[in-house]
């Protein structure tokens, strides 16, 4: 028998039509259905079936099977599965061509396992059994599984099609840059067997690379290039689709331009724009990552769309609404979208991920209750409420966010719509973190988006730990993790500065291919953990090894190295981000300036701050966040301050955030503007009515400790009390207990720390300085071991403190026993400060061959002796000069004359390290050296030493500072008067005698009696003499520099004579004078 052309197109005839029914292109009253139903009522010929390898007896039924198999696109499950039945009772379970078609009804209905089962039991397996199954996994969002069986199929010497390479290319693209390996070998195989020219397989190829290649589109590009059905318009919408979505907006709007090029030149039957082109370019207009807005780009497009008739389309209306809404435009958005003629879920959806977007959560469920109270909309689906909860999340008030999204909670309960994902990261974000817990727990089927939620929860909520724990739990579950879980995982690191986990982490993003490679947000995480850690080296390492860079790359760097105190450095990089062309954003800004701030380069300063003024980052109406650091930088640059007051004075009042105010005030205190300071705090609170948060009341406090003003430290604390509803915090609280301790009342200092309920390392260390400043150095290491016992560890400041403790009560045994303690007990090294402490405490003793033995242990420790160290040790030998030069030769002024050369060497222009010499020349009756130093001193530049002042502030009449013999102060006369009279009774009355040695001139004594008398303490003391309202209350007088031998012994008499309480604080400690005696016992 001769079977014709004609026969074999005849019996071809059903696989097209499959495949046209299988995409759901067809619908049932289509003409090629009527040809089915005539094949039924008309009998097929022998030839026809010999052909279809069908048996010629069952003609009569194979019709009736097809017709039947025709309308299982309509049917359910239980359909489905008596057709299976019918075709087992028929014999035909064993045909190919229905065998087919049955594991693709069984593909649609969701039985996948079932077509697996129908797939295996068939034993001529063709290329449209293989297709059927890979199809049908592929739709059913099975990635994996659709693309092991295309593995499978290769390796059994399939040959695929068409429709196999572009169901397979569409598992691909569901797997992302995981599929990107299977997807390249699949190009390289559709060139083989010659589909490369062919028009699905191309465009599946683009859509492929378009989702997998995630650093790059190039390869999109070079297939549209050659691809040779660019007369057709879905090539053209695929590549401006994966160009819009990649954010690539120059590369979508130049290939929309030559597709309109080739309109314009080419036949009726070019390519024209459609719904999905301008969709995809209303994409392209908010998806690029640059830092201006393209709503201009925007308008035009809605502009030509109006033009072409599309505005009422279903699917650019949508998209106009989702763009308008996004970039603020809200109006606009609900405008567009109360004209669409017809809406449905995605409209809407779109207007509420803008208002999302934008930060308008109220607004974006108010646009649900108002659309839904219709009827022109259908019910939402789960993409809805996942809007919903989203909008929840960016409430202004997150309590407020949280309730609302308990409300939605219970509707999703009720309708059993699954939304778990967006639950865990409602919760998360409302920071009711164990909720989110509760709600993951209770989450049957976790993908890795709940994973990702609840690490990415942990991590914003502080919980670090938990964090990295759930990290390892989702490994162990056998899940990959994602670029999200990863970054999350390495930001907890980073907080926890756990650097051997976050090396461990980098490890398991390379091996998952989520490095440098693949993601550059993970390589920004990285760099993350190694700048928290201190690693520096390691950063220089990853940057480098960074294919590419983006704006978070840069601003990492430069973080990190701000982190580090290398300014230079960050600089320098700095630079080379503006060579290569990217312009700063605000986070770059705020971290140069930061950098800088460390080094007081007004210049720089300067430039930066017109290179912020030219980028836009500079009057914006909401964040100051610029404008705060560069007043940081500025009062750290400017010891006037003027450049602060005027940025501060041009900044619109509604703008000065709380920030602002607390960096003007920390300015004038690091410029030591003390009273501008007070000044500034006046008017901050009393003409502008700022409310006192804690960073401002410990900034001020410290101002009053500084000043020593105690009347004002007071009003702060009563002021703090009654303005920060929520109680004081630790912060303050340890911020009261300095500025007690430094005023002079250690007792009140001692009250506030006892009520703190949590107290802290800085807690406790200020407390033990406050000790230790009054000479309490029982009370100070008494707190120390307390300290212990709570198993709150020391530090270095701490046993500063402790050792100043014990160097000012001549603790010598005990000072010693804790420097040792502090390296084998906690392993803390000994800084330079301790040294010094610990030459202070030998030196105080008398003990040279003690300050010696510190000298040597310092060069053994390879570290070199500062001017600190040095001045300590003259000051030493200063005080025990004397004796020493009697009992072992002059020792001390060998030791000394040592001291003061290391100390010219090292700051020659200091005039202090010269008075200091001077002074020890002096003690010693060496008046020759005294000339020549002195007459260095005269040389010099800046020859002249602070001067000795004293202050004194006063409810009634504020801040008084004084100089040795100062005559300027109006009262002058006054308290002189005064002055005469306290050195007439002290003299008359307690025998007082002026130590005539401790002024170190070569004159007469009756001049030396004149000197010491007009010590600018005994001035302030004069003057506060003179005030009656001063009653009983204690003087408290305050100095910058050490109170000599003859003041001291002087203001013992004073209290007894006048029966006062004097409190005098020196550059060293306090003096509690009463009844004739002082805390310090003589001991300073």
């Amino acid at each position: 028998m001769t079977i014709t052309s004609a026969m074999r197109r005849r019996v071809q005839f059903y696989p097209p039509f499959l495949r046209r029914w299988k995409a759901g292109k067809q619908s049932y009253d289509n003409p090629l259905s009527k040809q089915i139903r005539m094949f039924n009522t008309r009998p097929f010929s022998q030839e026809f079936f010999t052909v279809a390898g069908l048996s010629y007896s069952n003609a009569t039924t194979y019709g009736d099977m097809v017709e039947r198999y025709v309308n299982t696109r309509y049917c359910n499950t239980n359909e489905t599965e008596n057709l299976h039945l019918w075709l087992m009772k028929s014999g035909y379970e064993g045909d190919r061509f229905l065998t087919n078609n049955l594991i693709n009804a069984y593909a649609k209905i969701n039985k996948i396992e079932d077509a697996r089962n129908v797939f295996d039991e068939l034993s001529d397996k063709n290329t449209v059994s293989w297709t059927c199954l890979i199809s049908g996994y592929a739709q059913l969002g099975r990635p994996h599984e659709a693309c092991s069986f295309f593995q499978s199929m290769v390796t059994a010497g399939i040959r695929p099609t068409e429709f196999t390479f572009g169901s397979t290319l569409q598992a691909c693209q569901i797997l992302g840059s995981d599929g990107l390996e299977l997807g390249t070998q699949i190009h390289a195989l559709v060139w083989k067997t010659g589909y490369v020219f062919d028009s699905v397989v191309c465009n599946s190829l683009m859509s492929m690379y378009g989702s997998c290649r995630l650093d790059s589109i190039d390869d999109v590009l070079n297939l549209f290039q050659r691809t040779a059905h660019k007369i057709h318009l879905i090539p053209w919408n695929v590549v401006i689709s994966i160009a819009s979505r990649r954010g690539h907006l120059k590369k979508a709007f130049e290939i929309f331009s030559s597709m309109q090029r080739t309109d314009c030149s080419a036949s009726s039957s070019s390519p024209k724009p459609n719904e999905s082109t301008f969709a995809s370019l209303i994409t392209a207009t908010y998806s690029s990552p640059t830092p201006t807005p393209h709503i201009a780009l925007l308008q035009m497009i809605i502009g030509r769309i109006t033009k072409s008739g599309f505005n009422t389309d279903l699917y650019v209306g949508s998209a106009m609404v989702t763009a308008l809404a996004r970039f603020g435009l809200l109006s606009d958005a609900k405008e567009v979208f109360v004209e669409m003629p017809v809406k449905n879920t995605v409209s809407m959806n779109g207007l509420m991920v803008g208002l999302v977007k934008q930060k308008h959560g109220e607004d974006a469920l108010d646009v649900f209750r108002e659309m839904t109270g219709t009827s022109s909309l259908p019910p939402t689906n789960s993409d809805g409420y996942l809007i919903l909860l989203s909008a929840c999340a960016e409430f202004d008030s997150l309590e407020e966010g949280q309730l609302k999204g308990r409300e939605i909670h219970g509707v999703v309960l009720r309708t059993g719509m699954k939304v778990g994902n967006g639950l865990v990261s409602l919760y998360s974000k409302c920071g009711a973190i164990d909720e989110a817990l509760r709600v993951f727990d209770q989450t049957e089927n976790k993908d890795t988006v709940t994973w990702n939620s609840l690490i990415s929860g942990f991590d914003q909520n502080g919980r670090f730990e938990d964090a990295l724990g759930s990290f390892l739990r989702m490994l162990q579950n056998g899940f990959i993790p994602s670029n999200f879980a990863l970054i999350s995982a390495l930001s907890a690191c980073a907080s926890l500065q756990w650097l051997r986990l976050g090396r461990q982490l980098h490890s398991v993003g390379v091996k998952s291919g989520l490095n440098c490679s693949g993601d550059v947000s993970v390589c920004n995480a990285q760099l993350a953990i190694y700048g928290n850690c201190g690693c520096i080296a390691d950063c220089w390492n990853l940057f480098d090894s960074m294919p590419g860079h983006d704006m978070v790359s840069w601003n990492s760097m430069i973080g990190a190295l701000t982190s580090m105190d290398e300014a230079s450095s960050a600089v320098n990089i700095f630079t080379e981000m503006i060579l290569n062309g990217l312009i700063p954003n605000r986070v770059t800004i705020i971290n140069i300036l930061t950098a800088i701030s460390s080094i007081s380069d007004f210049r720089l300063t300067t430039q930066i701050h017109t290179l912020a003024y030219k980028c836009g980052h500079l009057g914006q109406p909401t964040a100051a966040s610029v404008e705060n650091a560069l007043l940081l930088c500025y009062s750290k640059s400017d010891e006037t301050m003027v450049s602060c007051e005027q940025l501060f004075a041009e900044m619109p009042d509604g703008k000065r955030d709380d920030v602002s105010w607390n960096s003007m005030v920390s300015g004038y205190i690091q410029n030591e503007l003390f009273p501008q300071a007070m000044d500034f705090i006046w008017l901050m609170k009393n003409i502008y009515q700022k409310k006192l948060d804690g960073y401002t009341l410990s900034t001020i406090l410290t101002v009053c400790a500084s000043l020593a003003t105690l009347d004002r430290g007071m009003e702060l604390h009563g002021v703090g009390l009654r303005s920060i509803s929520q109680g004081l915090d630790v912060v303050v609280e340890t911020s009261l207990v300095d500025m007690y301790s430094k005023c002079g009342r250690v007792d009140y200092a001692s009250k506030v720390f006892d009520k703190i309920p949590s107290k802290n390392r800085y807690s406790w260390n200020s407390m033990i300085s406050g000790f230790a400043r009054h000479g309490c150095a029982a009370k100070a290491l008494e707190t120390f071991e307390s300290m212990e016992s709570v198993g709150c560890y020391p530090d270095h400041i701490t046993y500063v403190g402790v050792l100043s403790a014990c160097s000012h009560a001549g603790y010598v045994e005990q000072g010693s026993d804790h420097f040792e303690l502090m390296t084998k007990k906690y392993g803390l090294v000994p800084r330079i400060e301790h040294y010094s402490c610990m030459v202070d405490l030998f030196g105080r003793a008398g003990r040279l061959d003690g300050v010696e033995d510190i000298l040597e242990k310092m060069t053994g420790a390879s570290i070199t002796p500062n001017s600190l160290v040095w001045r300590t040790v003259l000051v030493a030998c200063c005080r025990v000069n004397k004796n020493v030069a009697v009992v072992v030769g002059g020792s001390s002024l060998e030791l000394g004359r040592k001291a003061g050369e290391k100390l010219v060497e090292m700051d020659s222009e200091n005039p202090a390290n010269y008075v200091l010499l001077s002074h020890m020349f002096a003690a010693g009756g060496r008046w020759e050296e005294v000339g020549e130093t002195r007459a260095i001193m005269r040389r010099m530049k800046s020859g002249k030493k602070e001067p000795g002042s004293s202050w004194v502030s006063l409810k009634e009449d504020g801040l008084h500072v004084f100089v040795a013999g100062d005559r300027s102060h109006p009262e002058a006369d006054v308290i002189y008067t005064k002055l005469r009279e306290v050195d007439r009774r002290i003299r008359e009355e307690e025998g007082y005698v002026p130590l005539t040695e401790c002024a170190l001139y070569d004159v007469e004594s009756e001049s030396k009696e004149e000197i010491l008398s007009w010590h600018s303490e005994k001035i302030a003391l004069a003057f506060v003499l003179t005030r009656r309202s001063s009653g009983e209350l204690p003087i408290r007088i305050m100095k910058n520099l050490r109170v000599c031998v003859d003041c001291h012994l002087a203001f013992a008499c004073i209290s007894r004579v006048f029966k006062r309480r004097i409190v005098l604080r020196d550059s060293n400690r306090f003096h509690h004078f009463k009844d004739g005696s002082c805390s310090c016992g003589d001991y300073w």
